[in-house]
């Protein structure tokens, strides 16, 4: 059993398909996002969308985080993930504008000061605002927060969005076809409307991350921040204070000699989003986008739940590894199967499109500071699978 498993999350999420297996998939089964007719307009020729997702146990850390460092800036950062969280898996359906989003917010009101709450709030308008500078317009329309210190222990930070769209304009993957390519979008780096390094780690993995890095220090003086039931050797087993140093290498489009960060920045890097390079894709090139895969739960697998037809992937070409993720693979001492299936190794955003095409989306991507490449290709196959070649070995899936 992986210690994912051990600490009660799962990266592929099996127990939720399978509660959920019998649910209509919607209008278009292979989409990122389940669409539906158009109830609000009634129009026959656009869809529907709701959208929910949050910053997940991203929120525990920046809790122990400002408790350690007594920065409180950190929860503005929470707010972006739970935002971009939706944001992002809308992106895949051809969604980047005129959205709605209504944040829902638990807190153990003991523990988590009306001050955080100012910031998560405060951080999700200030994020509204700066992507209105790139022609994304997102309406903020309040939302639901709950003192309920008897179900959550520190804070859960989530949200829901809303969309309509017209049907000539989605992307539902199901143009994916033999001969594509795949373009890779890097979560990792400084894109020029970030204000600082971004880690890649974005907001799923979390629970392994936080416990397999930080020490038995977190658990000793917040035994808040973790479940009571689990056993002592999954729990913080790493070497790692959040205000450890780190030198990091020059990586990424605006990184261009060795960097310091903490222990505690790389962790808590905001998710990266990436709507203001794929709104000039869809706008420019909406043709020659054929499938779109936002690779969040489930890593570099999750593509192999939204093929529409029995392909493999062939991933030959994924970047260098992230310093967060050899972090995290170091403590924890995961094989790399089980990093590839739990985190993005670099690249969050998958686009499926023809080999002439790439190189535009490339260069568009690129113009905006976020590095992109051709990491593999699509092949006719009797099943769905996925090959992974890391540096070290070739993983099938």
């Amino acid at each position: 059993m992986s210690l994912y498993s051990k600490r009660g999350v799962s990266a592929q999420k099996e127990e939720i398909h399978q509660a959920i297996r019998n649910l209509d998939q919607g209008l278009y089964p292979h989409a990122f996002c389940k669409l539906y007719p158009d109830f609000l307009g009634k129009n026959s020729q656009w869809v529907n969308v709701a959208h929910a997702d949050g910053a997940g146990t991203k929120s525990i850390l920046a809790y122990l985080y400002w408790k350690e460092t007594g920065d409180i800036s950190v929860w503005k950062g929470i707010a972006q993930d739970a935002v971009v969280m939706n944001l992002d898996d809308l992106l895949c359906v051809g969604i980047y504008n005129d959205l709605l989003f209504s944040s829902t917010i638990d807190r153990n009101k003991i523990l988590i000061s009306g001050e955080v709450i100012e910031q998560v709030i405060q951080g999700t308008a200030e994020l509204f605002q700066s992507l209105k500078t790139y022609g994304i317009h997102i309406e903020y329309l309040g939302g639901e927060t709950a003192d309920v210190g008897d179900l959550v222990r520190t804070i859960a930070v989530n949200g829901t969005m809303t969309a309509r769209q017209e049907k000539s304009r989605l992307i539902t993957n199901e143009k994916i076809q033999a001969g594509n390519v795949i373009v890779g979008l890097a979560s990792f780096g400084q894109s020029n409307y970030e204000t600082s390094y971004n880690s890649g780690l974005a907001s799923n993995g979390l629970t392994s991350a936080r416990h397999d890095v930080l020490s038995k220090y977190y658990a000793e003086n917040f035994p808040e921040t973790y479940e009571p039931k689990l056993l002592d050797d999954v729990v913080y087993i790493g070497d790692k204070r959040l205000t450890d140093e780190l030198e990091l290498p020059a990586h990424g489009l605006n990184m261009k000699a060795p960097f310091k960060r903490s222990v505690g920045q790389l962790l808590l890097s905001p998710t990266r989003t990436f709507a203001p390079v794929m709104k000039e894709i869809l706008e420019r090139h909406f043709e020659d986008v054929y499938g779109l895969i936002h690779c969040s739960g489930g890593g570099q697998t999750k593509c192999l739940k939204y093929l529409p037809a029995s392909f493999k992937i062939i991933k030959n070409n994924l970047p260098s590894v992230p310093p967060i993720f050899e972090m995290i693979q170091k403590s924890s001492g995961a094989d790399d199967k089980e990093m590839y299936q739990v985190f993005n190794m670099g690249i969050r955003m998958e686009i499926y499109t023809s080999p002439s095409a790439a190189d535009h989306l490339i260069r568009i991507a690129e113009s905006y500071g976020v590095e992109a490449m051709v990491i593999g290709y699509v092949e006719k196959a009797d099943k769905k699978a996925l090959e992974i070649k890391t540096s070290r070995q070739i993983i099938h899936f």
